[in-house]
């Protein structure tokens, strides 16, 4: 059968594969020789957004659709969440990559498939060099009610959500999430997680207004090491990060920087020397970056060329504090917390 196209490419997180996934799957697969998925978010550690890894989803889609298993190529795609650019770059070169290593022709015939359902389909938008296939939504919750009905599968009367799990995605996936439930260490951690954003939220939940966060980071590098931290408790417990917290009533920005620092790793150098040693400063607000809430971030980067590492250990909400090589911490995505790797590269390179 004549095709419309070689390839048509997917581009979701998948978290997890839902009947409306397999539907658009389906039509692309109707429409095209094969099917490239980007899934996204990849790398990064489990959160109660992003709880399975590439491989997982990447079994979730093949047992979904293992009919026509010889017919997708699936491949990661890592987040880019303060430059635009850089992701649309890598998309373009892992789709080049895949058809290349597919055996495709340079001039091949290559589409997008998705559904345009709100503003967080934008990127749709991004590939003008791709015909774009918009299909109409089919009806099923979205991946955020499935994850939620997942994490209160194990509560009282918790029945009517795993049938309402089952209803809305492939029976082979359905049978790995039940699995991942009953036998995965992770899904104890995710479930407390789960709980005290829940609880966290529904302490703001009669303000006036949503509240917006005001958080500092410190990004200090010292001969080549990076200086991070491992969180004791929710979220992202055991997880490393920027030393930082939430801006006091009284104190400006970076007094709450300072503060953090040296209550979380008991850094001993002067604050004037501190002070002299900020080589730069960024906002980041991703409207996603946390999942307690709307959260902006202040990060101060402060530079020692060399010298011998001062002595550190973890304090208040951290019970590590570690100097770790800055090749070594741009190779942590799955251990780092939020967006941390984001502001590390933003910082020092490879973006």
């Amino acid at each position: 059968m004549l095709m419309d196209y070689d390839y048509l490419v997917f581009i979701g997180r998948f978290e997890p594969f839902h009947n409306g996934h397999a539907a658009v799957a389906r039509y692309a697969l109707s429409r095209a020789r094969k099917v490239i998925f980007l899934v996204g978010s990849a790398d990064t550690p489990r959160t109660i957004r992003n709880p399975w890894t590439v491989a997982e989803r990447a079994v979730m889609i093949q047992s979904a659709l293992g009919d026509a298993s010889d017919r997708l190529i699936i491949r990661p795609l890592r987040d880019h969440l303060y430059n635009e650019s850089l992701w649309i770059a890598a998309v373009q070169r892992t789709v080049a990559e895949a058809v290349k290593a597919d055996g495709g022709a340079t001039d091949a015939r290559i589409g997008l498939v998705g559904k345009d359902k709100d503003a967080s389909s934008y990127y749709l938008q991004e590939f003008p060099q791709w015909d774009l296939l918009d299909v109409r939504h089919t009806e099923t919750l979205s991946a955020t009610e499935l994850r939620r009905y997942l994490f209160e599968a194990n509560q009282l009367n918790s029945h009517g959500g795993l049938m309402l799990i089952r209803a809305n995605v492939p029976g082979p996936v359905f049978d790995m999430l039940d699995a991942f439930r009953k036998n995965s260490p992770a899904f104890k951690q995710l479930v407390a997680e789960h709980q005290f954003i829940d609880t966290y939220r529904a302490a703001w939940a009669d303000a006036p207004y949503p509240p917006t966060f005001v958080t500092t980071d410190a990004v200090v590098v010292h001969s080549g090491h990076v200086l991070l931290v491992r969180r004791r408790a929710e979220p992202g417990k055991g997880l490393w990060a920027l030393p930082g917290g939430f801006v006091g009533q009284g104190e400006g920005l970076l007094d709450s920087c300072l503060r953090e620092l040296r209550e979380e790793t008991r850094l001993k150098i002067p604050v004037p020397v501190l002070k002299g040693s900020i080589k730069g400063e960024h906002v980041f607000d991703h409207p996603e970056r946390s999942q307690r809430g709307r959260t902006i971030t202040h990060a101060y980067h402060f530079e020692f060329p060399a010298g011998e590492l001062p002595e550190v250990r973890g304090g208040d909400d951290a019970d590590k504090a570690r100097w770790i090589p800055v090749s070594e911490a741009l190779e942590m995505s799955p251990q780092l917390y939020e967006d941390h790797l984001h502001i590390l590269e933003f910082f020092l390179g490879r973006g």
